[in-house]
């Protein structure tokens, strides 16, 4: 078995290979990447790495040969129509080297969502459905990480966590819980044409995190609606799925996932 995992040495990418090789052996794995360069340590750990880039078609035939399972991690490009041409090509190049399985990491419940990236995802499955090739459709919840731009040490600093006004509920989850069940799906053998929306299994509020954050400082935080924040993300919120939930990814993981107050840690400066 070969698994072949593209943008290996991305954030996403590297978890996803640290929780692989607690499962199979480095000899299965090719790590495909853009700088070869940077994919030292990859070696050093005895994977196999390979050239591949999304703008370079002539490099992917050669990267993706043999490959059993081939994992296309979603391009990071900026603009929308650069990524699906990017994808476009990677999804070309597998079928010509007869891949025995795709695996794409998309988004979760896109169907719905009102932003040109979600279309994305769903024109890419599409491609990928009319190559015939056996396919796994990770749809990826909006990590956890976004809590990092609501200001949560301010909102520790003077006990209010400033919000716009709204009916919040989030399904969000960590990349590191993402990478284990991806990780779980690569190792195992039964996920052919099977989609999974990588969720939280219950959806937490912004009571819920300024009740993380009142646990974690030791004083009360108290929510307040605030019409007149500008913060850019509400808007992009709004025009997503955040509350639709599956028990996908904690059977995959064969449990619960990153509790909240443990998943904001991170961005937690001030205690």
């Amino acid at each position: 078995m070969s698994i072949v995992i593209t943008g290996a040495n991305g954030k996403l990418g590297s978890l996803i290979l640290k929780q692989l090789l607690q499962k199979v052996s480095s000899d299965q794995i090719v790590a495909c990447v853009r700088d070869l360069e940077k994919a030292k340590d990859l070696l050093e750990q005895g994977i196999e790495v390979r050239l591949c880039d999304y703008d370079k078609p002539e490099t992917l035939d050669q990267a993706f040969a043999g490959a059993s399972k081939l994992l296309l991690i979603s391009s990071s490009n900026q603009d929308d129509t650069i990524r699906l041409r990017q994808h476009a090509h990677v999804i070309e190049a597998a079928k010509k080297s007869q891949v025995g399985q795709l695996l794409f990491t998309s988004f979760a419940f896109p169907e719905h969502d009102s932003i040109s990236t979600s279309h994305l995802y769903m024109a890419t499955e599409h491609a990928i459905l009319t190559t015939g090739i056996p396919y796994t459709f990770l749809r990826n919840s909006l990590y956890t990480d976004f809590v990092g731009v609501l200001g949560l040490n301010a909102a520790i600093d003077t006990g209010e966590l400033r919000i716009s006004p709204g009916e919040w509920s989030f399904n969000t989850v960590t990349r590191e819980d993402l990478a284990k069940g991806i990780a779980a799906v690569l190792a195992e053998g039964d996920h052919q044409n099977k989609t999974y929306e990588l969720t939280a299994s219950r959806p937490w509020t912004f009571d819920d995190l300024a009740a993380a954050l009142s646990e974690m400082s030791g004083k009360p935080i108290v929510l307040r609606e605030d019409a007149d924040i500008q913060n850019w993300i509400y808007g992009f919120l709004r025009k997503i799925n955040t509350t639709s939930t599956s028990t996908d990814l904690e059977k995959l993981i064969g449990g619960p996932v990153t509790p909240l107050k443990e998943s904001i840690k991170p961005f937690i400066t001030t205690i």
